[in-house]
């Protein structure tokens, strides 16, 4: 086929979450930060510019608005009554307004932002995406815009229809176009050793099997969050790390000014990092 040869690999991708606690109140339903999201979008410009060899994949959460429908509807164990296929558009249509919000502050930033909302193109096994369109995405970064992508739902052919998380999108996603670096930055520090006094655990890597014991202790979310929290999250980007041995993944805050624009341009390294260890010899 011709088509794989049309679009190049980009030399320098990176994905970039804004997570739900960040830009929403997780805690009152369909409540933006639109204040936050200005800054965040404003520190996104400046990096994309002061780096214009980077192509940037921008995701995010959908906290008090996906989140809190999705618990409603159990949407994320399976779709299989005409109810819980109504709640499944219901969902979907949340979660869009979260999307339209955040594509809007990125526009006005002058980010040329492309929606790829999972809903339209991913299809999944018991949770797990099977398939997604990837090369539409790639064509996007080639020349030069930024892909947007999201927490979402997704025809599952297990059980009729499911959530994905963005961390779920990237980690498909990963796979395919082998970014230098995942940034996930919401509302904590980094990972902390317990919620919500605990210190930042400063790296965390993939030991047997994929576990880490960093992890015993590490919590949930403290608000509606339908793919688990923290735990969750932090489980799916060790088993990432450990099929990318060169790939570093980074937790951590965007509520300081400066610091995801700090983050994108390699000046700051902060909150956890998740890496494979290289291996001795």
């Amino acid at each position: 086929m011709g088509s794989t040869s049309v679009v190049s690999r980009p030399s320098s991708v990176v994905f970039l979450k804004l997570g739900g606690s960040l830009i929403t109140d997780k805690n009152t339903p369909r409540t933006s930060r639109p204040e936050v999201l200005a800054r965040l979008m404003a520190e996104i410009a400046e990096a994309c510019a002061a780096r214009p060899d980077m192509r940037l994949v921008l995701g995010h959460g959908s906290g008090s608005f996906g989140h809190v429908e999705a618990k409603k509807y159990g949407t994320r164990n399976g779709v299989r009554t005409a109810e819980e296929w109504r709640g499944f558009a219901e969902v979907q249509a949340v979660a869009g307004l979260l999307n339209r919000l955040v594509a809007d502050a990125a526009r006005e930033r002058g980010l040329p932002v492309v929606n790829f909302p999972p809903s339209a193109s991913a299809i999944c096994r018991d949770g797990v995406i099977r398939s997604f369109a990837v090369e539409p995405i790639r064509a996007a970064l080639a020349h030069g815009l930024v892909p947007l992508v999201f927490g979402d739902v997704a025809v599952d052919e297990a059980r009729g229809g499911t959530i994905l998380s963005t961390e779920d999108v990237f980690r498909y996603l990963a796979e395919q176009l082998q970014p230098e670096h995942i940034l996930l930055a919401g509302i904590e520090a980094g990972v902390l050793t317990r919620w919500p006094d605990g210190e930042v655990i400063p790296k965390i890597t993939p030991v047997e099997a994929g576990l880490a014991p960093a992890l015993e202790h590490v919590g949930g979310s403290h608000a509606a969050d339908v793919t688990g929290g923290m735990a969750s999250k932090v489980r799916e980007m060790l088993a990432l790390a450990a099929e990318a041995p060169g790939m570093e993944i980074r937790i951590f805050s965007g509520e300081a000014p400066g610091l995801v624009r700090a983050t994108l341009l390699g000046e700051a390294q902060p909150g956890t990092a998740i890496r494979r260890m290289k291996a001795e010899g």
